[in-house]
């Protein structure tokens, strides 16, 4: 029955829940030290051609009638249902798919790592994701996955400014969070200059980009319709 921002502070505050549960569950999880020993029989080759299966599949469901009807309901819940498109049926189809995607993620890492504990998933991983989408674009896969890599090959990039720095003019023996901060500067700035993230609702295409360089240039450096 919640809509809007309401439904996301419900699903955060939720997601916070399970995860104290989880820790407290001695018994089951091993509370806080998590479930050790887990046999790593993922490599990062098998977590490449997982994602990609999933993206895969992902992009046959946008393009599906329940992806348009989705896609309805994220842009206006009112025109979804009056149109006759059950918002319980579909939300719950949702969060399912992303339950399920985020479920595949996880016994992917438990794999790889050999380990894994409710200290892994805080809010704090909550929000690099949503990061990743807004910044990607909300209604882009493509967008995503560039968005996914930006994030995290920025996050360990800008890792050199946690620690001792000697610049000349400036020397300092490091700072806890500052990249972290610095990240979030960026974030902002392609916020500001990209409203719908860096992809919008459109996706990466080769067809597209070569169809782009092979139009023809007239006078001036004007590009011409064929």
């Amino acid at each position: 029955r919640l809509r809007g921002d309401y439904l996301a502070i419900a699903t955060l505050g939720f997601s916070e829940i399970i995860r104290v549960l989880i820790t407290n569950a001695q018994s089951l999880t091993n509370g806080a030290q998590g479930l050790k020993s887990i046999p790593g029989n993922a490599t990062l080759w098998w977590c490449y051609g997982v994602a990609a299966v999933l993206l895969l599949l992902m992009g046959l469901l946008v393009s599906s009638s329940y992806g348009r009807a989705l896609k309805a309901v994220r842009e206006d819940e009112i025109a979804a249902e009056a149109m006759g498109i059950s918002l319980f049926k579909h939300k719950m189809l949702a969060f399912m798919l992303s339950a399920f995607i985020a479920g595949v993620g996880g016994g992917l890492l438990a794999a790889y790592n050999g380990t894994i504990g409710p200290d892994m998933f805080r809010v704090t991983q909550t929000y690099n994701v949503l990061m990743i989408v807004v910044m990607g674009g909300m209604g882009s896969i493509t967008g995503s996955v560039l968005a996914a890599f930006l994030v995290t090959v920025g996050q360990e990039w800008l890792r050199v400014l946690d620690g001792p720095m000697d610049l000349g003019f400036f020397q300092t023996s490091g700072i806890a969070g500052l990249r972290m901060v610095v990240f979030s500067g960026l974030l902002l700035v392609v916020i500001l200059f990209f409203r719908n993230g860096l992809m919008g609702t459109r996706e990466f295409s080769w067809s597209a980009i070569l169809g782009r360089l092979k139009r023809p240039v007239g006078p001036g450096g004007r590009v011409t319709k064929p």
